[in-house]
């Protein structure tokens, strides 16, 4: 397993709960639950009755939303091996601090920098610059639509950039599910 070099995602873990479950937080919600054509629903006005810590999530715009965590991995890029994992249900940057949280585990009581693929979510000022604060190298897909990428020319020039984005898949095989 390489200690050096990793690639980080996230992906979302369908909840054991039934979306009947997922009630008015108020109390007002009258019926058995069965039918939600035409209600509005959110993580702020309903909650999961037999999961509390389960939230709404959907995977792409038109998607369907289901009760689910946020999972996110840390995987090895030399032969796939997850090094850390945690589950999240927060809202926000949760993808990014989790990324973070576990880059920062990784990297203590080392010396030598590590680096870090990741897709173009994790192309922002933020992300970045605290990871090369923790003395870790981004290696992110850089997202320029509509914008400039938040990577200059002093990692996307070195070899190891390109090599890093070919290993991303290792990542998406290990988050299937």
């Amino acid at each position: 397993m390489s200690d050096e070099h990793f690639t980080v995602d996230g992906t979302l873990i369908q909840a054991w709960a039934s979306q009947k479950s997922f009630r008015s937080k108020d109390g007002s919600d009258d019926d058995d639950g069965s039918s939600f054509r035409g209600q509005k629903r959110s993580n702020q006005t309903h909650a999961s009755t037999t999961d509390g810590d389960a939230r709404l999530y959907k995977k792409s715009y038109g998607k369907e939303s289901k009760l689910s965590y946020l999972g996110h991995a840390l995987v090895d890029k030399r032969n796939g091996l997850i090094a850390a994992a945690m589950v999240t249900h927060a809202d926000g940057y949760a993808e990014h601090d989790a990324a973070l949280l576990m880059l920062h585990e990784t990297q203590q009581n080392r010396s030598r920098r590590i680096t870090v693929g990741a897709d173009k979510a994790y192309d922002t000022k933020d992300f970045v610059a605290t990871a090369r604060e923790m003395n870790v190298t981004p290696h992110v897909t850089k997202n320029e639509k509509g914008r400039r990428s938040n990577l200059d020319r002093r990692t996307t020039r070195q070899p190891g950039y390109g090599l890093s984005l070919s290993r991303r898949w290792l990542v998406e095989r290990g988050l299937v599910g």
